[in-house]
């Protein structure tokens, strides 16, 4: 039984959980995209940001609006796009966890280097983010996960995308994140570890939720949790990146 705050999970082998996480700002301690706009966009891009923020458009208006607005040649972006760091402690949370749950990487950025980024780990992702891809002289992008029923409009509808995973199994859901595209799957999520403007907006709206920096933060929580017998862990794999 786990039982934290006001939230409580039976584990067994057959009651998975499934966690939700968040790429940017969360496994990467850096938002790629912001630095991807830094250093190849037209200034124009921090006028889009704003208005954005304002509510004037959407999060997917502001993504394509943004990224088309990338210059740079393909051998370039590339370099940039899979050089991204990720926090070194997601490694070991990811072997923990993967005995007994399931593991979407959920983001409203680029597909492209968060493929290239798990790809060192080697273990199989379930991956859902914008796709992106190479035109010349910049960046092409395209919205396979939106949803027309999402309330802000972003380009990954994260709550969409985990009753889709959950497929009506009822798995109890973890999300870990950091920023807005996280805050309306924060509203009905079972458990919540938040930072930066998800933190402050589970503190605002009263979400329970646990304060975390770094995968050893979920990691040192996690592995309190009572954990069913496991036949043994999965064995390793090649570079596998499950399709979304």
């Amino acid at each position: 039984m786990l039982c934290y705050g006001c939230v409580t999970f039976q584990m067994t082998s057959t009651n998975q959980l499934l966690f939700v996480i968040d790429f940017d700002g969360t496994i990467a301690p850096t938002d790629t995209v912001d630095a991807l706009l830094e250093r190849f966009a037209e200034p124009e891009w921090r006028q889009i940001e704003e208005e954005w923020v304002r509510g004037g458009i959407n999060s997917r208006q502001c993504m394509a609006s943004q990224i088309a607005l990338v210059r740079g040649e393909r051998a370039e972006l590339e370099e940039f796009l899979h050089s991204v760091d990720i926090d070194p402690s997601f490694e070991p949370f990811v072997r923990h966890v993967r005995q007994f749950a399931e593991l979407a990487v959920v983001s409203d950025g680029l597909d492209d280097p968060i493929r290239h980024a798990l790809c060192r780990l080697g273990v199989p992702f379930r991956i859902y983010a914008n796709r992106m891809g190479f035109r010349p002289g910049g960046l092409s992008l395209s919205f396979p996960y939106s949803d027309a029923a999402c309330a802000v409009g972003s380009g990954v509808c994260k709550c969409a995308v985990a009753r889709s995973i959950n497929a009506g199994r009822g798995l109890p859901t973890v999300l870990i994140g950091d920023g807005r595209s996280d805050y309306c799957l924060a509203r009905s999520a079972d458990f919540v570890f938040a930072k930066g403007s998800l933190r402050r907006m589970c503190e605002a709206e009263n979400i329970i939720h646990t304060p975390f920096e770094t995968f050893g933060d979920v990691l040192t929580i996690v592995r309190r949790w009572a954990a069913p017998d496991y036949a043994g862990s999965p064995g390793e794999v090649a570079c596998h990146l499950i399709p979304g």
